[in-house]
């Protein structure tokens, strides 16, 4: 079990952002979360999706990473316009500097973190991550982890995600930002 780490910044008002690896409950989490502080809520990959008339996966297969990586980065900008908000974003926005930046920069960061064995549990329900087609999901998983754990833990709030209900992530956010 990985424990929760979190300096308990209070929250301001910026919008919340929900960073982590794939299957870590980032869009789950973040729509109760908005519900219960009474917040819009924005989905980057939803927004992304909706911009580009198609879906991740699509993107992906036409263009490529990279150019839904840049996508994703004009979103996200847009996305953090100083109002309160939660917005959840895709697995690799925080890898990108400028993004990682902005999102530092202009708001409560939280990392949604979890064991690669429970999100391979998770991500098997559906097959929508571009990443894990035709792949192994606990091996891939573990792999993002070791590359990506280190930049997601820049991040000031860190907020272990279990196999629990989504609420007791919801209440774990809500303590560590002073609601």
């Amino acid at each position: 079990m990985l424990p929760s780490r979190s300096p308990a910044p209070s929250w301001e008002g910026k919008p919340i952002v929900l960073i982590g690896l794939m299957g870590v409950g980032k869009s789950t989490v973040g729509r109760r979360l908005a519900g219960r502080l009474g917040l819009p809520f924005a989905d980057a990959d939803e927004e992304i999706e909706v911009a580009a008339g198609m879906s991740v996966a699509d993107i992906f297969a036409r263009f490529g990473e990279a150019y839904f990586r840049d996508g994703e980065r004009r979103v996200i900008r847009r996305l953090i316009d100083g109002r309160p908000k939660v917005i959840a974003t895709g697995g690799g926005a925080f890898l990108n500097g400028d993004t990682r930046a902005l999102i530092l920069a202009q708001a409560v960061t939280i990392w949604l973190r979890a064991d690669p064995a429970v999100l391979a549990d998770r991500v098997r329900r559906r097959d929508t991550r571009p990443l894990l087609h035709g792949r192994n999901a606990l091996e891939v998983l573990g792999d993002l982890a070791r590359v990506r754990d280190p930049i997601y833990a820049q991040a000031p709030i860190h907020i272990a995600s279990q196999r629990a209900p989504h609420e007791a992530t919801v209440g774990a956010i809500l303590k560590a930002i002073g609601r």
